[in-house]
């Protein structure tokens, strides 16, 4: 497979897909879209109108239904995931819509996104069988038990940044149960989405089990969540949009929601660690990763005072080889922010943390060499305190703001004060330390002496407080997607 190509000789797949069939019905919208790397028109996608929405929501239950993906062995829909993971890891078109449309380098997409979406696929291939009811103690004349079903259409909404990934965290779960899926990608990066259902069907997923539909969320997405045939909504986005969501789920028909929502993940680094070149390393790729653009991106650094300064140059130097490039292009390893809009609020937040008295130490200002693309130079920022936005706003940026600490009391303190709870870093060398501060941070992940996630699907990922409620992947994952009937027999 190559990497390097053409942006303008991509075949886009235009148009919802709705029962395995691209549909652009007349009279609906027109939304542009344009490519995070150059800012130039990439193509165009409708937004869905109510008719849209319920043909896509009823025609994957009917397909649920009469395609025998419900009620099918678990065994069967391993083999077609299996086939369907395949068929991701090798379609070259797939590759170049994530990069094209998306921040993701192409280079990083392949052995990333692309790969990840498979291994989460296969992840839940192999639970299809796993995922099922319980029997329970009664008296010796009867049997008691509950059985697990699909809720039948399961709603995802999933986020610009990673779109491809969050598409297989969101259809991995589902589709393994026997549900029927409705997915609404970020209007800003839909293609690899649609891509990715064309491949369920090639794989042997019946048509009309996997549908994607475009638009906007005011419109196309609060349509979906409304509709009464859906069972259950899963979104990864902002919490504002997510209480948004919970309240159009209450108000339509009482439904379950998983919500991964925003992040302002606290790397806590206490005095004695084990080597502090790979600390800054970890620090540094913890914000710089897809340019900040990471719901669990580690944006806020509290470090110990007696090793500030030596920690901060390390990872000065570590963040000064980060240079802009084509998406398109596989030298490629920084990203772009996603769009002008998004990049004027960091810079916004940046000049604003000067003006309240913190210190630019370095970023704070754009990469002029690279056209019309907003590319971010990564910022350190210190002399702030937890009143400020820089501090306590998700950012969505390159931005790492720096505090210190003297004891592990205020360290933790300081990691706690944020109304998110999604991630955390702790590096220490002190195995008690560690363990107190796992214990003691408010957060739904903590990774000790690393940070970011790993291969191990295994690993539930979910948020305290303002980040969310429920889980992704793990058997979490697929305990959300079914509903459990409980059953007591008298013999």
């Amino acid at each position: 497979m190559t990497t390097d190509f053409t942006p303008e000789n991509v075949p886009v797949p235009m148009g919802h897909y709705i029962g395995g069939t691209l549909v652009s019905p007349a009279g609906e919208r027109q939304i542009e879209v344009n490519r995070p790397s150059d800012g130039k028109f990439f193509a165009s996608l409708p937004d869905a109108g109510t008719d849209t929405v319920d043909s896509a929501v009823c025609g994957a239950l009917q397909a649920a239904k009469k395609s025998g993906w419900s009620t099918c062995a678990p065994r069967e829909r391993t083999r077609a995931l299996y086939r369907w993971a395949a068929l991701i890891e090798q379609d070259e078109l797939l590759l170049q819509l994530e990069a094209a449309c998306s921040t993701r380098p192409v280079t990083l997409a392949k052995s990333t996104d692309v790969a990840s979406a498979a291994e989460t696929i296969r992840f839940f291939a192999e639970l299809a069988d796993k995922a099922g009811g319980e029997h329970y103690a009664t008296r010796h004349s009867a049997l008691g038990f509950s059985t697990a079903e699909p809720y039948g259409v399961i709603a995802a909404i999933t986020p610009w940044n990673f779109p491809l990934s969050m598409a297989a965290w969101k259809c991995g779960p589902a589709l393994a149960t026997g549900n029927a899926m409705v997915i609404k990608p970020s209007e800003m990066t839909p293609f690899s989405t649609v891509r990715l259902a064309e491949l369920a069907v090639l794989a042997g997923i019946p048509p009309g089990i996997l549908n994607v539909i475009h638009g906007l969320g005011a419109t196309a997405g609060a349509q979906l969540v409304a509709h009464p045939a859906v069972g259950k909504v899963s979104f990864t986005g902002s919490p504002v949009t997510g209480a948004a969501i919970m309240t159009n789920a209450a108000n339509n028909g009482i439904k379950p929601v998983t919500l991964e929502l925003g992040g302002k993940s606290p790397q806590l680094v206490f005095e004695k660690v084990n080597d502090l070149a790979q600390v800054a390393r970890c620090i540094s790729d913890g914000f710089t990763g897809n340019a900040g653009q990471v719901c669990v991106a580690g944006t806020r650094l509290i470090v110990h005072k007696n090793i500030a300064n030596e920690l901060i140059g390390k990872i000065r130097q570590n963040i000064a080889g980060c240079q802009p490039g084509l998406t398109w292009n596989s030298a490629s390893r920084y990203s772009p922010i996603i769009n002008k809009t998004q990049a004027d609020k960091i810079h916004a937040l940046v000049v604003t943390a000067r003006e309240q008295g913190a210190e630019i130490l370095t970023g704070g200002t754009f990469f002029t060499e690279t056209g019309e693309g907003a590319f971010y130079r990564p910022t350190l920022i210190s002399g702030v305190s937890n009143d400020m936005d820089v501090v306590c706003k998700e950012i969505f940026g390159p931005v790492l703001t720096i505090q210190t600490f003297t004891d592990e009391e205020e360290g933790i303190a300081l990691a706690n004060d944020s109304v998110y709870g999604l991630a955390a870093g702790v590096y220490t060398r002190d195995f008690s330390q560690g363990m107190r501060a796992i214990k003691a941070i408010d957060a739904g992940t903590v990774w000790v002496n690393r940070y970011g996630r790993s291969q191990d699907f295994i690993i539930p990922t979910g948020g305290f407080k303002m980040s969310g409620i429920g889980k992704d992947l793990g058997r979490a994952a697929m305990e959300a997607c079914q509903r459990h009937k409980s059953v007591l027999i008298d013999f």
